[in-house]
C-alpha cells in the first residue's frame, strides 16, 4: 500500500532536521515520483512551515524535469542539504499520509492511455508546472499552497498507480490552481486600482 510505504520512509528519518537528500536516498532512483508525493504532504493541511514550499516546490520541478528527460535528476546542493525542522515537518507529513490512505480505496487501473510511456513526458511536464505553482510566493494567502499540492498529489499518485482517472483529476487540480491564482491577481489589481484612484 502506498500510504504504508510513505509512512515507512518518513519513520526511517531520525534527528532534529530533515533534508531532501535523506528522502532521495531512502526512495532511490525509482522513487522520484514518491519524493514528489512526499513533498506535497505538508501542504494538504492548513499549517505553514516557512521555507518548505520553496525547497519542496523546487525539488518537484527538478525531479519532474528529470522524468520528462528520462534521466537521473540533478539537484543543487543548497536544495539537497537544506535542513528543515523534523519536529514540525514529520507530524505534518504523517497527517498528509492519512489523506493518501483515504484516497487509496479509490485507486484502480483505469484509462491506461493516460499512463503509458508516451504520456509520461506530458504528465511530467504538467508536474513541472505544478511545482512552479507551488513555489509561487503566496504562502500567506489561504490555500495558495494547498490547491497546487492537491493537483500534484493526484497526478503523482495516478502516475505511480497507473490510474488515468487520478491523472485527469491532477490535470483538473492544476487548472483550478491557475483559475484561483488568476482570481487572486485580478483582486490584487482591482485593489491597487482602487487605492491609486
Amino acid at each position: 500500500m502506498l500510504s504504508q510505504l510513505l509512512t515507512s520512509i518518513i519513520d526511517d528519518i531520525h534527528g532534529d532536521t530533515i533534508t531532501l537528500r535523506e528522502l532521495l536516498e531512502r526512495c532511490g532512483r525509482e522513487g522520484m515520483l514518491m519524493v514528489c508525493a512526499i513533498a506535497c504532504l505538508p501542504f494538504l493541511i492548513p499549517v505553514s512551515i516557512p521555507g518548505v514550499s520553496t525547497v519542496f516546490g523546487a525539488a518537484i520541478v527538478l525531479l519532474a524535469f528529470a522524468l520528462f528527460l528520462d534521466r537521473l535528476p540533478w539537484l543543487p546542493q543548497r536544495i539537497l542539504d537544506k535542513g528543515m525542522d523534523a519536529n514540525k515537518l514529520k507530524p505534518v507529513l504523517h497527517k498528509g499520509v492519512n489523506i493518501v490512505g483515504k484516497l487509496e480505496r479509490w485507486l484502480q487501473s483505469r484509462m491506461p492511455a493516460l499512463t503509458t510511456a508516451a504520456m509520461q513526458r506530458f504528465n511530467s511536464a504538467v508536474l513541472v508546472f505544478g511545482g512552479l505553482l507551488l513555489m509561487a510566493p503566496l504562502g500567506l494567502i489561504p490555500f495558495s499552497n494547498t490547491v497546487p499540492a492537491v493537483g500534484i498529489l493526484l497526478l503523482t499518485v495516478g502516475m505511480m498507480q497507473r490510474d488515468g482517472i487520478f491523472v485527469l483529476l491532477g490535470y483538473l487540480g492544476h487548472m483550478l490552481t491557475v483559475v484561483y491564482f488568476g482570481v487572486l491577481a485580478y483582486l490584487a489589481w482591482m485593489g491597487g486600482t482602487f487605492v491609486l484612484s
